[in-house]
Order: C-alpha cells, then sequence, then structure tokens
C-alpha cells in the first residue's frame, strides 16, 4: 500500500467512514483482513468484476476479499476519491496476477456507522480480468457451490 493514510487525511469522509477507511488500510498493508467481518454489515454486498449477479452476506463478502487478497500480488493503492456525501470511496489500485499487471478500483459504500454496506470492483485490462478470474474460480469454486447448497 502507498501512501494510503496521508491520502485518508485529505478525504472529506464521515468520521466513521475514515475510522473504518483507516482499519482497511492497516489490514491490508498487513496482509491480515482477519478483522474484516467487524467492517462488514451484515447484509454487505460485493460485486464482481466477473459475475453480474452480486454475492450478498457479509461472512460471504469476508471469503471472497480474504480470497482476492490471496491472489494479488504487488498490491498497491494510488488515489482516493469521495463522494459529497462522504459515505463513498473510490479506491484506484494496481497488482498482478501471475505475468498479468492489472489496474482497478474498488467502489465502496459505507453506512452511517461505517460499516461496508457495498464493495464493488473494476478490473482492466481483459487479459489481467481473465488471470484474476482463473485464479479465483480455481480457490472459490469449491467454497462457494457449498454456499448454494
Amino acid at each position: 500500500m502507498t501512501g494510503a493514510s496521508s491520502m485518508t487525511a485529505a478525504l472529506a469522509v464521515q468520521p466513521a467512514v475514515a475510522a473504518a477507511l483507516h482499519k482497511w488500510h492497516a489490514m491490508i498493508a498487513a496482509g491480515d483482513l482477519s478483522a474484516l467481518p467487524a467492517l462488514l454489515h451484515p447484509q454487505a454486498v460485493f460485486r464482481s468484476p466477473m459475475a453480474f449477479k452480486p454475492y450478498s452476506g457479509a461472512p460471504l463478502v469476508t471469503l471472497i476479499l480474504n480470497t482476492v487478497s490471496q491472489v494479488f500480488e504487488s498490491f498497491a493503492y494510488h488515489r482516493e476519491l469521495a463522494s459529497a456525501d462522504g459515505l463513498s470511496l473510490v479506491l484506484e489500485f494496481s497488482a498482478s496476477v501471475g505475468e498479468r499487471e492489472l489496474k482497478g478500483i474498488d467502489m465502496i459504500r459505507f453506512d452511517d456507522a461505517g460499516k461496508i454496506v457495498e464493495f464493488e470492483v473494476m478490473i482492466r485490462p481483459m487479459s489481467g480480468l481473465q488471470a484474476l478470474g482463473e485464479e479465483m474460480a480455481k480457490r472459490l469454486a469449491p467454497l462457494l457451490s457449498a454456499t448454494k447448497s
């Protein structure tokens, strides 16, 4: 993670969102998302760049974000933008998956208590997205099929 704490200070976000964002960046920097469930609203939604249908519920969002954090290599945040109401953020990042480099954004919406209610990811180029999708499918397919039954 590159310079996230200095970027966070400049954002005009709600205090609860600023605190949650600080915890998020600390988890990413440490490579340990074990505290993620405390940041998620119970009905949090994850919108994948690979799937049209969103994944709902904090346990599933936790599983997906933990897995992607293990798949990404050389992950770094670069810019952060906040919505006018201070409850939504866009975090620009870069990473690699194997030989493929990618850029993307995390669009995160929080509630007034600073809980993540929606986490949407967009990634480019297509080759990076495909590499990510293949690796995520390998790791998550057995787990996601278990949640559907």
